[in-house]
């Protein structure tokens, strides 16, 4: 089904949508890897690390039918910012070609350079629905991240993924308290 609405009333759809399955995918994704950072050695955790960040965008998908957003509802319209956002999905997959060499150096590298550079697609997803969560929450991620890796070196993986884990729920409770608000409109 072809979308004929200008480009600014698919942005404003797009815009009132809940949000929260990704982000909530990302955040179960993410405790996987916090946990397995308290009994896992270097190379377990580092594929650990791989594989739950690498399947956030499936877990999306599963979550998104319970958040009632459903990815996959081919009914729907199409949303020139579904394209937007997918492309940002895949900006975040190609940034893995700058953490896997750095992993190959320091495998301690992984969650700094996976955490920082998947974020950054918090920072066009401001501007899509016009509100300040993701350039707060994009540059809080990209400077807490850089923080807790220098400042806690021998927990690297549990240090960075605790900041990732608050800062998803500080943005899921922002983004759901954003939702609501625009329902009762």
């Amino acid at each position: 089904m072809t979308n004929k609405q200008s480009l600014e009333q698919q942005r404003m759809d797009f815009a009132n949508r809940r949000l929260i399955a990704t982000p909530i995918a990302s955040l179960i994704a993410w405790c996987v890897v916090a946990v397995g950072s308290l009994f896992l050695e270097p190379v377990a955790l580092s594929l650990l690390t791989f594989a739950a960040t690498g399947s956030i965008v499936y877990l999306g998908l599963l979550v998104s039918k319970f958040t009632g957003e459903n990815f996959l509802d081919k009914s729907r319209p199409k949303n020139t910012f579904d394209n937007l956002f997918m492309l940002s999905v895949g900006m975040a997959v190609l940034v893995y070609a700058i953490a896997i060499p750095f992993f190959l150096v320091d495998y301690t590298s992984l969650p700094l350079t996976i955490g920082v550079l998947t974020g950054l697609m918090w920072l066009p997803i401001s501007w899509i629905i016009q509100h300040w969560i993701g350039i707060v929450r994009g540059v809080m991620r990209t400077v807490l991240i850089v923080a807790v890796w220098y400042l806690f070196p021998e927990d690297r993986f549990l240090a960075v993924s605790l900041v990732i884990i608050g800062l998803y729920v500080f943005a899921i409770t922002v983004l759901e308290m954003r939702w609501r608000a625009l329902q009762i409109k």
